[in-house]
């Protein structure tokens, strides 16, 4: 892994083609410049917490009498299949049962796919999985003979277990039924199948979600290289980067009424998946609501909003709101920034404002070959989608209209033929239908492959200096694909660099400058900066209320984790205001165990108190474009050097 306890990462540059060629104009600035520790430095007020998952008390293990066989089929997409995994092994344990491998729909449903790895060995290292749980529960890779025949006679009792389910329907429903028939069959569709929240004497079934998800859980070796590769990649020019999650899709866009933001077809097919969830319950408000309020209010992404570009032209942007805030802290505009996701909703057009702040936008398409992403998706056949025969009756009828004998002109017309649409962003089929076209073959083949493109994007975000999402939600309202990593980077390394900006507070910030928005002035640029900052502790405190009440692994503190310091550094104790606050923040950490202590790498007290004093920023003004030439960029006044400073040290007062 990056992170280590200085935070400092060595990779090996790679040589080979690719389309990304960075671009630098600054000098690499030395790792312990004020300003450095201030853009990509650990938050020292998390240094001390470190992952801490392994049981805290008596803890037996899997009996080798399990009371039966759990059968699992996942639907849903790659931050669903993540959580609903751990939740089912927390359920096997819970029920005394052998899990059976998850089957994971996305795959198993699609055609198309390489036969070279079948359903959960499609994504994940099944090996891994089985070894890493031993001592947890029964793992076996499928039922006996017996009950496979009788799960393919659908004579197996199942379940469809909605999404937070208690415990005590586990232990008063399923489990009655999983004694009397040796096996249950779970169907969990809606990214989880138990309750996020625990009751306190189930502390260590939360501290099994986190074995899971960040010991057990490790993709398969095709997608782990491929990931190393990009990080190397990335790394190769001796620079941190900033990861950037967008988590801007249709379905989260129609969920949460955000279709006036966009215009033309972007709004119309927002709003036709909006019906279609009405329709079915998934959601309850109305089919037309007030887009912008909803903006205003946090509700929608860092995102769509029609402003004139420094190029005088319209256009709509999901990145341009992110980008400006980045600048406006202070990040140059040749900071690399990798932007994950599968899909972003509008194509790329809505990243053009970010291309026009940062030259270094990247993603694993420009890091990666062709033949590096084919490598990931195994063996697979030219796919030629099959076309329905006609029946035999719509063939006579061809065959006499063919060959009867005289008949008036102009001929009828031939038959109709079959309509294509491009899936590419412009649906043809909005205007004329009220349904949308079924997949094809090549489209389930693509939705397979999204679950490998952010397995990618996964790791990569995971380890990066900077992430920053730019939602928090999908299409259902729950924790989304930016939100699991901003937990995994909590337990992984909590002192990295993870912006979580309140959107309500950020697009109220943005309102205030809308016309001056890239000349913006020192205190406009100065408040976005302090909330930017502490966003990296505010948005914690947000998140255990918010997030982690749906999904556990979005916030897994303070039940994963541990504090531990230095016993050279005597000022630092239990009564210390950096303590109180952190438990303010984060709930009554674990202290961590001896063998934890003994491997601290020891700070002096003078360094602590060197880093008090921050920086100097005077390129943090309000400067959004790229460097034209000339010795600083241009766009708006520069803070002089007193000021920043003055400024910098009220900041790091506020926070302590």
């Amino acid at each position: 892994m990056r992170f280590t306890e200085d935070g400092v990462s060595e990779y090996q540059s790679s040589v080979t083609i690719f389309s990304w060629r960075p671009i630098f104009e600054n000098a690499e600035f030395s790792k312990t410049s004020p300003l450095y520790r201030r853009l990509w430095g650990p938050v020292r007020r998390l240094e001390s917490l470190h992952p801490d998952a392994s049981p805290r008390g008596y803890y037996a293990d899997p009996s080798y009498r399990a009371n039966g066989f759990i059968f699992v089929r996942i639907q849903g997409g790659f931050h669903e299949i993540r959580n609903s995994i751990s939740d089912v092994v927390v359920v096997a344990r819970l029920l005394n049962a052998t899990l059976v491998i998850p089957e994971i729909q996305s795959t198993t449903s699609s055609k198309g796919i390489s036969s070279q790895f079948k359903s959960f060995a499609y994504l994940y290292n099944e090996e891994q999985f089985m070894a890493a749980l031993a001592k947890d529960i029964n793992i076996v890779k499928t039922l006996p003979k017996n009950l496979k025949g009788a799960r393919r006679k659908k004579k197996i009792p199942s379940f469809r277990v909605s999404y937070s389910a208690s415990p005590y329907f586990y232990l008063h429903h399923v489990l009655p039924v999983l004694i009397k028939h040796s096996v249950v069959e779970l169907v969990v569709s809606d990214g989880g199948c138990l309750q996020a929240s625990l009751p306190p004497h189930l502390e260590e079934y939360q501290r099994l979600r986190c074995r899971v998800a960040f010991h057990a859980l490790r993709f398969r070796q095709e997608v782990q290289e491929l990931a190393t590769r990009i990080l190397r990649r990335l790394r190769a020019p001796g620079r941190p980067f900033i990861a950037f999650d967008p988590g801007m899709i249709r379905d989260a866009l129609a969920y949460h009424g955000c279709a006036e933001l966009f215009q033309d077809v972007h709004t119309e097919l927002i709003q036709h998946k909006r019906a279609w969830m009405i329709k079915r319950r998934i959601v309850r408000g109305k089919l037309s609501v007030n887009s912008m309020e909803l903006r205003l209010n946090g509700t929608c992404p860092l995102m769509p909003e029609e402003v004139r570009n420094y190029l005088g032209q319209w256009i709509s942007y999901a990145s341009g709101l992110v980008g400006i805030l980045l600048r406006a802290y202070g990040y140059s505009w040749d900071t690399i920034i990798y932007v994950s996701g599968g899909e972003v909703f509008g194509g790329q057009r809505t990243l053009i404002p970010l291309h026009a702040m940062f030259a270094n936008v990247v993603d694993r398409t420009s890091l990666s070959t062709a033949w590096e992403l084919t490598r990931i998706y195994g063996r697979e056949a030219n796919l030629i989608d099959p076309k329905t025969p006609p029946s035999v009756e719509e063939e006579e009828k061809h065959e006499s209209w063919k060959n009867v004998g005289p008949r008036p002109r102009p001929l009828p017309p031939p038959p109709a033929r079959p309509k294509s649409y491009n899936i590419e962003g412009w649906w043809g089929w909005v205007a004329e239908s009220d349904n949308e076209p079924e997949s094809t073959v090549m489209e389930l083949r693509t939705n397979a492959h999204k679950l490998l493109w952010e397995a990618v994007d996964y790791m990569v975000c995971v380890e990066a200096d900077v992430f920053i999402p730019g939602f928090d939600r999908d299409g259902k309202g729950h924790p989304n694909f930016a939100s699991l990593v901003m937990g995994h980077r909590l337990y992984q390394s909590a002192s990295s660099k993870t912006y979580r900006p309140d959107r309500r507070k950020v697009v109220k910030l943005l309102e205030e400058t809308r016309d001056h928005l890239y000349q913006a002035n020192h205190t406009w640029v100065t408040s976005i900066r302090k909330h930017l900052r502490r966003s990296l502790l505010d948005g914690l405190t947000e998140a255990s209320t918010k997030s982690k009440s749906l999904s556990f692994l979005s916030h897994p503190v303070p039940e994963c984790s541990c504090l531990k310091y230095d016993p050279t550094e005597s000022y630092v104790n239990a009564s210390s205001p950096s303590h109180s606050q952190l438990q303010a923040t984060l709930g009554a950490v674990h202290h961590c165990p001896a063998w934890m202590d003994s491997q601290i790498i020891s700070r002096s007290k003078d360094k602590e108190s060197e880093e008090d004093l921050d920086e100097d920023d005077s390129s943090s003004s309000g400067l959004f474009f790229r460097h034209n030439g000339s010795n600083h960029e241009s766009g708006g006044g520069e803070i002089n050097k007193e000021e920043a400073q003055l400024e910098d040290q009220e900041e790091e007062s506020g926070e302590k």
